[in-house]
């Protein structure tokens, strides 16, 4: 293991609440079969991927979020053609089918995910590139083939903060992927993500953490009742407006890691003491 490699604090002990119940498991074993049979439909159809209409594959996600018993909320739209890089804050095995559902796109994924029952082929076979988090010396081909991509007109989603966090704390953006838009002259497009309670505070439960197994993570989301998916699409950051990598990811962080309502506050503060 690399000592660079990105990591969070938060673990399923000290940060996941759980809030399911023994009341809720009928419930959760119909969603959890739900949700399967929607993962192996996707499977079954990668091979006709290239013909299949945008919209189908965002209405797909959604089915997929609905199907684990999950509302969705989405404001703002992504950049609908043409290269973009979307970036977003990571919580969950669950922001894969958000940010999918914002705009089909090439996903950035650690290695690890090839492994996963059922999500992982599914993962592979739509044109996922896959990242050594552990090889520092593999990280030029990555940006390389990520640029390559971009410049190819695909929408590509990172999470640059490397590492899933439990959605009250976050991560510094790392900057290396944000190389990647610059060398392809591409936009920035920022994505929030959060969860919630309908009706309630912003909750940990979705979290895949520390040393929690998939199937864990996907049984608490099950078994919640009432929980919310909140997706923000932010403005994009064209091409050109920020001289390097460190500047352009420290921009494109704080808008992917606070609500909205927060970012204009904190912008008309900045405008008033001007």
């Amino acid at each position: 293991m690399s000592v660079w490699l990105p990591g969070a604090p938060c673990t399923p002990g000290a940060c996941v609440e759980r809030v399911g119940s023994a009341k809720a498991v009928p419930r959760a074993v119909l969603r959890l079969a739900g949700v399967t049979a929607l993962l192996l439909a996707g499977i079954a159809l990668v091979p006709l991927a290239g013909r299949i209409p945008a919209e189908w594959v965002r209405r797909w996600c959604r089915a997929v979020v609905r199907a684990a018993g999950v509302r969705l909320r989405i404001t703002g739209a992504a950049a609908p053609t043409g290269g973009v890089l979307l970036v977003a804050n990571h919580i969950s095995w669950l922001d894969i089918p958000l940010l999918a559902a914002v705009r089909p796109a090439r996903m950035l994924a650690k290695t690890e995910i090839r492994r996963w029952p059922v999500a992982g082929p599914l993962v592979a076979r739509a044109g996922a590139l896959f990242i050594e988090r552990d090889r520092l010396r593999a990280l030029p081909d990555t940006v390389a083939r990520i640029a390559r991509a971009l410049q190819a007109g695909a929408a590509v989603v990172a999470f640059p903060e490397g590492s899933t966090w439990c959605g009250r704390a976050q991560g510094r953006f790392h900057r290396a992927v944000f190389q990647a838009a610059i060398d392809a002259g591409v936009p920035v497009q920022p994505v929030r993500v959060g969860y919630r309670l309908a009706g309630g505070p912003a909750t940990t439960t979705p979290a895949f953490v520390g040393e929690d197994t998939l199937l864990a993570s996907v049984w608490r989301v099950v078994s919640a009742r009432g929980l919310v998916a909140e997706v923000e699409v932010r403005p994009v950051i064209e091409p050109g407006s920020h001289p390097d990598r460190r500047s352009l990811a420290r921009a494109a962080q704080p808008l992917a890691a606070e609500p909205a309502w927060t970012h204009a506050a904190l912008v008309r503060g900045i405008a008033e003491a001007a």
